[in-house]
């Protein structure tokens, strides 16, 4: 398969990757700097999902797969003045939803001319059971692209283009163990069932199974990897 996958620099992106890499597949990474040998596309910059997107074509030639992964995890304070509330909210929304929607649209463009495609939407459980009073934003965003990820498996069915999402709670990367020292650590341990962040390999088993494997009837599905932390 032919692939594309954004922010592969690191954490699940990056295990994904080598998932990926090592099972035989052509993936085109992507990060926001771009080094080692990832394409460099800044999301906050509304033009970069295309020219990824076009940069991506050109070196596979093909695409069958689209996995969106990039996304920013920061905070805002509540009482923040209003001109930093709305551009911390614009700067999450443009890069965790509408570049991810950006690319699906353009994804299925392509789809639509081979007969056939499948996306993958790494989101958050926060999609679901909110996140801190400094994320309002972030869980908006991943919330989004539940609702995106379903629309397009409603929409695209029917002519062999799937769509799925992954769910993870806490991850052990850089960002979340950071999110996780400032917050109190012990005690967000003691809220996953599992007793530990999921390794970034256990995602990227995850999203490969939805890339490559998952029977199409699965379309529109969303896979929780938790630790039981939120269960629906």
């Amino acid at each position: 398969m032919n692939i594309l996958l954004t922010g592969a620099s690191r954490g699940i992106g990056a295990a994904t990757l080598d998932h990926l890499r090592t099972a035989g597949h052509r993936v085109v990474g992507h990060s926001t700097a771009g080094k080692d040998g990832l394409i460099a596309a800044d999301f906050a910059d509304p033009a970069a999902p295309r020219a990824l997107w076009d940069a991506a074509l050109i070196e596979l030639g093909t695409i069958n797969v689209l996995i969106n992964n990039a996304g920013v995890f920061e905070a805002i304070d509540d009482d923040a003045d209003d001109a930093a509330w709305h551009a911390a909210w614009a700067r999450t929304l443009t890069i965790n939803l509408q570049a991810s929607a950006d690319l699906c649209r353009l994804a299925l463009a392509h789809f639509r001319t081979r007969g056939s495609g499948r996306i993958v939407n790494v989101a958050s459980r926060a999609a679901y059971r909110g996140d801190s009073p400094q994320h309002w934003h972030y869980a908006a965003s991943k919330a989004g692209m539940i609702a995106m990820t379903k629309s397009i498996a409603r929409g695209y069915a029917a002519e062999n283009i799937f769509a799925f999402a992954v769910c993870p709670g806490f991850t052990a990367t850089g960002m979340v163990e950071e999110y996780i020292a400032s917050r109190g650590g012990e005690k967000l341990l003691a809220d996953i069932p599992l007793g530990r962040p999921a390794d970034p390999p256990e995602i990227a088993e995850t999203i490969r199974w939805l890339a490559i494997d998952a029977p199409p009837s699965a379309t529109g599905a969303v896979i929780d990897v938790n630790g039981a932390s939120f269960v629906r």
